[in-house]
């Protein structure tokens, strides 16, 4: 079976595995790409295929596969030295070793520094594997001595397949707007078919109508929308990991640490996630005001942007979108206070359709 079948589209990140795998020239990758968009996935069907046992490498039982995650925000220095041990044993059933190290761009520099020296001079029989969703925290020197293998964001058709599979009791506008906030990541469609979820959808769907439909109109009312929607994801994230982590050999630190992480960087990806679908909303308005409905994100809430649309809101919908779009790259870039963040930014979009 061809190893990466369950991974969809990803043409140029399949060709150069295969290519790898055929001619047996395995040292060491960096998968670099979105979250949510298969490179994980694609990382434990490579390891599988090179050391031709997929279902102990998916079950994380194979003795020749090491996986290497971080804990806390980071990945520190002391796991990449027991990493450099573990490097030097032979291995134990496999013609080979591998390792894959989740969430690579959280190495931090002493950890990267230790590393460089293991992909300088790895063992013939060792594949390291670096799956990361950002470039820019890898130094150049790591990239350098990898073969970059990059993941793109789905395709729209991808991510409706998924969910037609997945989700057959949508409707069809449910499943083309989801699809469309899905935004090419399976991640978030699989959040966005949750029940629960997308409820919350239609509440910050309400508070992004807000600043132009309320009077009066409270900016820590719509933020706190947003934030009990934050909260809620962390609490969810939080309780799975601890399950995860309780059926691992972790010190009591290590797992505290490791399901702070897990909480943490959920709470993060909900409130960008937010952001985008807000931005999204205000897009929509202009593009139903120019007669392109055909192309609306929010095909399932058309009835409201035509409603909103009749306000006469001008320009108004393009300069919120922006000041969302300037938001989302500050929450990105930066450790912001969301509580802060949030209602500082809806104080704004209050302003931009004033």
């Amino acid at each position: 079976m061809e190893p990466f079948a369950g991974i969809p589209e990803q043409a140029e990140a399949k060709r150069l595995l295969s290519s790898a795998l055929a001619d047996g020239d395995a040292h060491a990758f960096l998968f670099h790409g979105s979250a949510g968009v298969g490179k994980e996935a694609a990382a434990f069907a490579f390891a599988g295929a090179l050391l031709g046992d997929p279902r102990r490498v998916t079950e994380r039982t194979h003795p020749d596969l090491r996986v290497v995650e971080p804990l806390g925000d980071m990945i520190r220095i002391d796991v990449i030295r027991e990493l450099h041990h573990d490097l030097h044993l032979r291995p134990f059933e496999a013609d080979r070793r591998v390792y894959l190290l989740l969430g690579s761009h959280r190495l931090n520099p002493d950890a990267a520094d230790a590393l460089l020296k293991d992909l300088e001079e790895p063992p013939a029989y060792a594949t390291i594997v670096l799956v990361a969703d950002e470039l820019g925290p890898i130094p150049e020197t790591i990239r350098s001595r990898c073969q970059l293998v990059p993941f793109r964001r789905l395709s729209g058709r991808a991510v409706r397949g998924w969910l037609d599979e997945r989700a057959p009791e949508l409707s069809e506008s449910e499943a083309t707007a989801i699809a469309r906030v899905a935004a090419g990541r399976l991640d978030r469609a699989a959040r966005l078919i949750d029940p629960a979820v997308r409820a919350r959808r239609s509440a910050i769907i309400a508070a992004a109508r807000g600043p132009y439909s309320q009077t009066p109109y409270y900016s820590n009312e719509a933020a706190s929308v947003l934030l009990e929607a934050i909260g809620l994801s962390g609490a969810a994230a939080k309780e799975a990991e601890e399950t995860v982590v309780d059926g691992l050999d972790l010190n009591s630190k290590d797992a505290e640490q490791r399901v702070k992480r897990v909480q943490r960087g959920a709470e993060r990806e909900e409130m960008l996630a937010q952001l985008e679908e807000l931005a999204a909303w205000y897009r929509d308005l202009v593009v139903v005001a120019n007669g392109a409905e055909t192309t609306v994100t929010h095909a399932d809430h058309l009835a409201e942007l035509r409603a909103d649309v009749a306000l006469e809101l001008g320009r108004k919908p393009e300069r919120a979108a922006a000041l969302v779009r300037e938001s989302w790259r500050s929450a990105e870039e930066f450790n912001v206070n969301p509580s802060l963040w949030l209602d500082a930014l809806f104080v704004q979009l209050r302003r931009a359709f004033v």
